[in-house]
């Protein structure tokens, strides 16, 4: 999910007692799938057709496995509501709509994997891979991150990620999370959208088997940095390098689980940063920004 809103702003979610939580689930399991991401296994058993729907449109589901399973999940309706409900361990949450589903469900989701794989240093980030290696588009929400890289994908970039970039601190590779690409308007005429894609009440979802370009397995190393800031009023998009020192701290105030590492994240972030090229990338116009990223990148490898 590319809209980091505050939960207030998004979800009607309400943790549920154990006692509660046989009233309040569907009686009928109807499907078990899997999903496989950052070596995890995530067993989903569903209880409702429009949820299962749901997930399917936004991962990669399996029917089988051969893994241990390291998280599993319930999803659903609520008995006699119309709220929908994920449920991990003995804790029960609830969203209103499908939109507050599918971000709750995310959001859950990622602070598992960082739990799982305190290993990994994990960015709010789109990752794309070119050539062989991997490219990071940081910034906070509305910056232009998952337009950007949707765009991008109509000019040959292979996707890893829209939204969360996990970085190996051991290789410096960033390992793949392959979901939707989720957008909250349609874009530019430039960078259609295919047949097939889920519209929720507040966002679009593209999954990744619609994508205009290759879903990259990974990991890649990483190459270079781009730290998006969106300027409509800009005449033309600009991108400038950053020291090590700047892109360091700005990937530390990025950062999703800063406290799993040494000083407390900022030594792993400073790490990163002076291993890659980084820049600042003002976007304003999409044809005319994705130009911008390619010939930057070609001129690190003097293509």
């Amino acid at each position: 999910m590319t809209q980091k809103k505050s939960r207030d702003s998004l979800l009607d979610w309400t943790p549920v007692s154990c006692e509660r939580i046989a009233a309040d689930l569907e009686a009928t399991t109807l499907d078990i799938f899997f999903l496989s991401v950052l070596g995890c296994t995530v067993r989903i058993q569903c209880e409702e057709a429009e949820a299962q729907s749901l997930l399917a449109a936004n991962y990669v589901l399996a029917r089988q496995h051969s893994e241990t399973v390291d998280l599993e999940y319930v999803v659903g309706r609520q008995r006699g509501a119309s709220a929908f409900f994920l449920k991990r361990r003995e804790t029960l949450l609830t969203a209103t709509d499908a939109s507050a589903f599918l971000f709750l469900f995310e959001e859950d989701l990622t602070l598992e994997l960082q739990r799982v794989r305190c290993d990994l240093y994990f960015l709010h980030a789109a990752a794309l891979e070119v050539a062989g290696k991997a490219y990071l588009l940081v910034a906070p929400a509305g910056s232009g991150k998952s337009t950007t890289t949707w765009a991008l994908l109509h000019q040959g970039f292979g996707y890893l990620s829209d939204e969360l970039g996990p970085v190996d601190l051991q290789t410096l590779e960033v390992h793949p999370y392959p979901h939707a690409v989720c957008l909250k308007d349609d874009p530019p005429a430039a960078y259609p959208l295919p047949a097939r894609v889920l519209r929720t009440a507040r966002t679009l979802h593209i999954a990744p088997g619609q994508l205009p370009s290759r879903v990259s397995t990974g990991p890649f190393p990483l190459a270079g940095i781009f730290f998006v800031q969106y300027r409509p009023d800009a005449p033309r998009p600009l991108v400038h390098p950053l020291s090590k020192a700047e892109a360091g701290a700005r990937l530390f105030a990025n950062a999703l689980n800063p406290l799993a590492h040494r000083g407390e994240g900022l030594d792993d972030a400073i790490k990163i940063a002076t291993a890659s090229a980084c820049f600042k990338l003002t976007t304003a116009d999409l044809p005319t920004t994705c130009l911008l990223v390619q010939r930057t990148i070609e001129g690190l490898f003097g293509r």
